[in-house]
């Protein structure tokens, strides 16, 4: 893989967490642009770390030309701590396969939680499919389950009510997905809580971006907001979403915690807490994603009576999390990504 970045630290440091993990080798780093095409037109890189701010020319006018010339995975790696929804959109559309922030020094557990997050990324772009553009980390922490946040649901299932709300856990390809799922959707739609792998800073914004092209309101969510119909919550990065229920209000928490999953936001924790506290009431969906963050979570929901939708190979950017959840059983129905909003009223 190659680094691309003008400051010598980051070049460092992401070199340093990447050559950490064994399945993971950096071919180079290049500090502009230019000195990075130079060294793709000697040997091609299977994965490429991105900055937007930098010399001569800029990180997303430099992943356009990639992607319109010679599609490969990319991810951003970003320090911009409040990015405007201008430049992810701008990310999303030119064919990014990941958005990660850029990492920072800080505490050994903050350092590790940076790095497991870094090279997860880089191993899903690698393992993405681009699309042309039109004009082992050694003492990786213990992986978690979501029992770091929350106990496991009862078996038996709460009892049915008429409201229904509806959750989702995606990752690699999901910003993508989720737009053309909720775009299908009409107003009236069930109360819906996401979970997209996305890092802080980015989740507003795009939720911004998803709620200027829905009919659906789409909002990050903030902690005990309402699950209403026709509205959309999307977890912010960095923390684990949850939902809970007061007699017949369901509503979320938003909370800090550790990784679950390798991650944070978790839709393992997600789905646990549906699957606790709507039982058969919910509606589980996983889509594209690397990994296997939610494949417990969903066989959860299935276990207490929920319905679970897993999308289909076809249509997913990386057959991982849904995969996953297909393997342990906790999948009702298997469908492309075009005919779950179908679905959901056919339930």
């Amino acid at each position: 893989m190659l680094i691309v970045d003008d400051s010598a630290v980051a070049r460092q440091t992401l070199t340093e967490i990447l050559s950490r993990d064994d399945e993971i080798e950096v071919m180079g780093v290049a500090q502009d642009p230019i000195i990075a095409a130079q060294k793709i037109k000697r040997q091609i890189p299977d994965v490429i770390t991105l900055d937007i701010e930098m010399p001569r020319m800029d990180g997303l006018t430099f992943l356009r030309k990639i992607m319109q010339q010679h599609p490969m995975p990319v991810v951003i790696c970003s320090s911009l701590v409040c990015p405007g929804s201008d430049t992810l959109d701008k990310a999303i559309k030119y064919g990014a396969a990941e958005i990660i922030a850029k990492p920072q020094y800080g505490t050994q557990e903050f350092l590790m939680e940076e790095s497991i997050t870094i090279c997860d990324a880089v191993k899903a772009a690698f393992l993405s499919k681009p699309v042309k553009l039109r004009p082992s980390q050694p003492r990786i922490a213990k992986k978690l389950t979501a029992d770091a946040i929350l106990a496991k649901p009862a078996s038996k299932a709460m009892s049915e009510t008429t409201e229904r709300i509806v959750v989702v856990g995606a990752s690699t390809g999901g910003t993508e997905a989720l737009a053309c799922f909720l775009q299908a959707l009409p107003n009236d739609c069930p109360g819906i809580v996401i979970v997209q792998h996305m890092p802080e800073g980015f989740t507003r914004s795009f939720a911004q971006r998803l709620n200027d092209n829905c009919r659906v309101n789409v909002k990050e969510a903030r902690d005990g907001d309402s699950i209403l119909r026709g509205h959309v919550m999307i977890a912010p990065g960095n923390h684990h979403l949850l939902c809970r229920r007061s007699g017949a209000r369901y509503y979320v928490e938003v909370k800090r915690g550790p990784l679950v999953s390798r991650h944070r936001p978790s839709v393992d924790v997600l789905f646990r807490s549906a699957a606790r506290y709507a039982g058969k009431n919910a509606i589980g969906i996983i889509m594209t994603g690397m990994g296997d963050d939610g494949a417990k979570g969903m066989k959860e929901m299935s276990d207490v009576g929920a319905y679970t939708i897993a999308q289909d190979e076809a249509t997913s950017v990386i057959f991982g999390m849904a995969n996953e959840a297909i393997k342990v059983g906790g999948v009702s129905k298997v469908m492309p990504l075009d005919q779950i909003s179908d679905e959901i009223f056919r339930r």
